[in-house]
């Protein structure tokens, strides 16, 4: 998908919740969901004026939510697509992971990789905790889930990084990226590891 038909999409499903984003369009899309009604009829439910409604119809008939219908002498509206059907995931999901291909999930990431690495080895440890998460997971890289590590290796390890081996071994486990267990470090599955360092740290024995 090119950058202009992403844009497109993505203002699109915008539109949509756009339109949604309205007591009174939510109020009409209920009463439309039980029958097709004419806005007369809405106006009148609503206690508000024909024009009002109008205007709310036709924001909601523009987002692909309502159609209308000519009934003899009245315009009837029902519900349009199959919005009831799609999950809140399928409407806000783009039609590429990316929305558009100009857009780059590890743009901070490598933004924090950039100032603080140099030739492979860590410059300074970050003072801000999110950015000295990037650093974490990436010294985490080098230690193989569900192996043991004796203290010794694990300095090592992390010596090829940065000379502060008890700086970054002690966020290691702070962040809950790895544990220790009577000086055994092992380190934490992916499935375990939620990336957002909301949880709390290991006991540390």
């Amino acid at each position: 998908m090119s950058d202009t038909s992403a844009t497109a999409d993505a203002a699109s499903r915008a539109a949509l919740f756009k339109a949604l984003g309205h007591p009174t369009r939510l109020l009409i899309l209920n009463l439309i969901r039980q029958r097709s009604r004419h806005g007369e009829e809405l106006a009148a439910i609503l206690r508000a004026s024909p024009a009002t409604v109008s205007h709310h119809l036709s924001k909601l008939a523009d987002a692909g939510l309502v159609r209308s219908e000519r009934d003899q002498y009245t315009q009837d509206y029902r519900l349009a697509g199959d919005l009831y059907s799609r999950t809140l995931a399928e409407l806000i999901t783009l039609s590429t992971p990316t929305g558009a291909s100009r857009l780059r999930p590890d743009a901070y990431r490598d933004k924090v990789l950039k100032a603080f690495m140099d030739n492979g080895r860590l410059v300074r440890i970050p003072a801000q905790r999110k950015k000295r998460r990037v650093i974490l997971e990436l010294l985490v890289e080098d230690f193989e889930p569900g192996r043991d590590y004796p203290e010794a290796e694990v300095n090592a390890t992390i010596r090829e990084i940065h000379h502060d081996v008890e700086t970054l071994r002690r966020e290691l486990i702070a962040e809950g990226l790895m544990t220790r267990e009577r000086g055994v470090y092992r380190r934490v599955s992916a499935s375990a590891d939620t990336g957002d360092g909301a949880h709390s740290a290991p006991a540390v024995r």
